[in-house]
């Protein structure tokens, strides 16, 4: 996983442009970094922010607020694909759900979608 530049080195890469009137991409140049980076961190220090943002963190599955429409949706309309009911999901509650977050949504109420008996293939014995 990637991890945020120092923050002396982007305090170096501002007071390059802002004290020494380097320009952002020579100031990248001479402190091989990207240029994208120093006109971000340049851009970002302008705006009042000087460090880098917060990386990673909890993010927490927005389902369980939807619980109990998900289990009526399952309990009406239970050929349902769960891309479908991410779409459907999306479309009236405006949640993104893939298809990873819903199964283990439904895995962890005990809901499991198994092929019908009917749609077997038949077996020679």
């Amino acid at each position: 996983m990637t991890r945020a530049y120092s923050q002396d080195l982007r305090d170096r890469v501002i007071a390059a442009v802002e004290q020494e009137g380097l320009s952002r991409r020579a100031a990248a140049r001479r402190y091989r970094i990207s240029e994208k980076a120093a006109i971000s961190w340049l851009q970002a220090f302008r705006a009042g922010r000087r460090s880098a943002l917060a990386q990673g963190g909890d993010r927490r599955s927005q389902l369980p607020e939807h619980r109990e429409w998900l289990l009526a949706l399952i309990a009406v309309e239970n050929d349902l694909t769960l891309a479908q009911v991410g779409e459907r999901l999306l479309v009236e509650h405006g949640v993104a759900a893939d298809a990873g977050m819903l199964s283990r949504f439904f895995t962890r109420h005990g809901i499991s979608f198994k092929k019908k008996r009917s749609r077997q293939r038949a077996t020679a014995v």
